[in-house]
């Protein structure tokens, strides 16, 4: 069974939802709303890790809460982004390193971050994690903002695409989940979607010669049902003038179910970042993301009031998102 099959399996009742834990253990109030939640699965941040023991028992937990087999990531991107840091586990450098790297020796690149990621799924597998939000494939721009970054692997999308294709194969091997992102495409924003809502003014045509590129080149891979991506909180007025990607079914089913062809899971990134405030509370932004076409919603403040109110607006997994995880097989 694959790890996708194994997600689907006992998960109809599920909610459409990743929840956080708020700290490294659960207390007896996260047990009790996990359990009559149902989240589809959680995200896992660092104030929720000590160590790899304790990692493993608040991973089991989880588990148990739920009943089940259920998703649990994590964002361990390699540089600045990465939630199980040194001495206790091991640095990794960032994205950009390897793309530098490939411009003169691209073969030594793809090695060294094989690598990389296989030792990145040691280390998660061991801690009890199954998913990590990585790779990024956004396409580095002069405008890019800091918030994307070094965490870009180039300015070049077929290298971008052909290094993110790379990442997940090897996740995939070493049974790691990834989620590719931000789709589909976060390198022309000039603004932190933490903080505000960020406004792409490229045109179409523009876009499908770069952004899309390298959501395209892994979603016609061999894995490209396997993996699962991240959606990306940016306006797009070519795409949609009125919302921003994460909440437009038009955008969704126009560019990244037919233009880019991804048909594996799509999760919205983090609903309560400041990029979604004009468009609602938590639990209306959670249930808008699901109608536009978004398979899960992804929540990561670890608030129980606010998990409590997203419970109460979050639809159950729909058959669509069941058959695509079924489908990754």
């Amino acid at each position: 069974m694959s790890q996708n099959n194994s997600f689907a399996h006992n998960a109809e009742t599920a909610m459409a939802a990743i929840f956080a834990p708020a700290g490294p253990r659960l207390s007896d109030a996260e047990k009790r709303l996990f359990r009559e939640a149902n989240p589809f699965g959680f995200i896992i941040f660092a104030r929720s890790v000590e160590h790899p023991e304790q990692l493993a028992a608040l991973c089991a937990e989880l588990k148990e809460a739920v009943g089940r087999e259920c998703p649990i990531m994590i964002d361990q991107e390699g540089g600045r982004v990465a939630r199980l840091k040194p001495p206790i586990w091991k640095g990794y450098p960032a994205a950009r390193v390897f793309g530098a790297m490939a411009y003169s020796d691209k073969p030594q690149a793809i090695d060294e971050l094989s690598m990389r990621t296989k030792s990145i799924a040691k280390e998660l597998r061991a801690s009890g994690l199954n998913m990590n939000c990585d790779p990024v494939l956004d396409v580095l721009r002069p405008e890019t903002h800091d918030v994307i970054g070094d965490r870009a692997y180039s300015d070049d999308p077929a290298l971008v695409g052909e290094l993110g294709l790379q990442v997940c194969r090897d996740y995939l091997s070493a049974g790691i989940t990834p989620i590719i992102k931000h789709i589909p495409g976060h390198g022309r924003a000039q603004a932190d979607s933490h903080l505000e809502l960020p406004v792409v003014d490229a045109t179409r045509r523009e876009m499908e010669g770069l952004d899309f590129v390298p959501f395209r080149y892994v979603a016609s891979s061999e894995v490209g049902k396997q993996v699962w991506a991240m959606s990306a909180h940016i306006l797009y007025p070519a795409l949609d003038p009125d919302l921003p990607l994460t909440l437009s079914r038009h955008a969704i089913d126009d560019v990244i179910r037919d233009s880019i062809g991804f048909d594996g899971i799509l999760i919205s990134d983090d609903v309560s970042m400041k990029a979604l405030d004009p468009y609602g509370d938590l639990g209306t932004r959670c249930a808008a993301s699901i109608t536009a076409g978004c398979d899960i919603a992804l929540y990561c403040a670890g608030h129980l009031n606010e998990m409590e109110e997203i419970a109460k607006s979050v639809p159950k997994i729909s058959e669509t998102t069941l058959k695509r995880l079924q489908n990754a097989a």
